[in-house]
């Protein structure tokens, strides 16, 4: 059988005099290396964009992290120059295409701000500036660090017995990197929290009753997947997913024949 393709997300960003739509390299080495798809970037055109053609022929969806957040009147906030920057492009696309992948058992990986687009996208709100509310962690990481040491494995959070995550990690407590400053508010009524840090912070999701894979965590998995268990996990069972539902389709195909 041939690799299965996944979609994933991009920033729109202006860069010499272009608009680019880009995506960190982390989260493309963990989809090939990891969980042994092939990944082939979304480019943030929101409506101009035919949605169910493309998850007729991708077998996944990737959502990353970004600087960017959603924007705030899209879950009833209000906008605010300490809480940009923002990408309008990014968020035409990705809500939309969240709500199509749930619908249609796509499987779904929403890392950072993916899982603030994915609770969203179906009907929750975001908390903003989580560092600065009394008894709340900094979940931020150093930004002047470098990079491995921004996104080092420094925070525990209890996973939800009984839930996807459980059985993806065999245990109820896993160190994680979490570098955010928002997180989930309230949670969509389709979701589930499957893990949370000690000062309450939902750090993972799951859309309940989904017909395929749909997982949200708020912590970067993409960065160690290619040596920290946890990490990889979530890229294996993720990955395991998308080819059990490329052979869904294939067989399907074989038979419509």
């Amino acid at each position: 059988m041939r690799t299965p393709l996944i979609a994933v997300s991009t920033d729109a960003k202006d860069f010499e005099k272009y608009t680019w739509h880009a995506t960190p390299q982390p989260y493309l080495d963990a989809a090939v290396a990891t969980a042994g798809v092939l990944p082939v970037l979304l480019p943030s055109l929101g409506e101009k964009l035919d949605l169910d053609s493309l998850l007729d022929t991708v077998d996944g969806v990737l959502v990353t992290g970004s600087k960017s957040n959603v924007y705030p009147e899209l879950y009833g906030g209000e906008a605010s120059e300490e809480n940009g920057p923002y990408d309008h492009a990014r968020d035409a696309t990705t809500l939309p295409l969240i709500r199509k992948a749930v619908e249609r058992g796509v499987p779904l990986l929403a890392i950072c701000r993916g899982i603030q687009e994915l609770n969203v996208a179906l009907g929750g709100t975001l908390a903003t500036e989580i560092h600065e509310r009394e008894g709340a962690f900094d979940h931020r990481g150093p930004q002047d660090a470098d990079q491995d040491t921004r996104f080092a494995i420094r925070q525990a959070v209890k996973v939800t017995p009984g839930g996807c995550l459980a059985r993806i990690f065999d245990t109820s407590e896993v160190r994680v990197n979490s570098v955010h400053r928002q997180g989930v508010g309230m949670p969509a009524p389709l979701l589930q929290v499957e893990a949370v840090a000690d000062d309450g912070t939902a750090e993972a999701v799951s859309v309940k009753d989904a017909p395929g894979f749909a997982i949200g965590v708020q912590w970067h998995p993409e960065y160690w997947a290619h040596r920290d268990s946890a990490s990889a996990r979530i890229f294996e069972a993720f990955g395991n997913a998308v080819r059990q539902h490329a052979a869904r389709r294939n067989k399907a195909d074989i038979a419509a024949e």
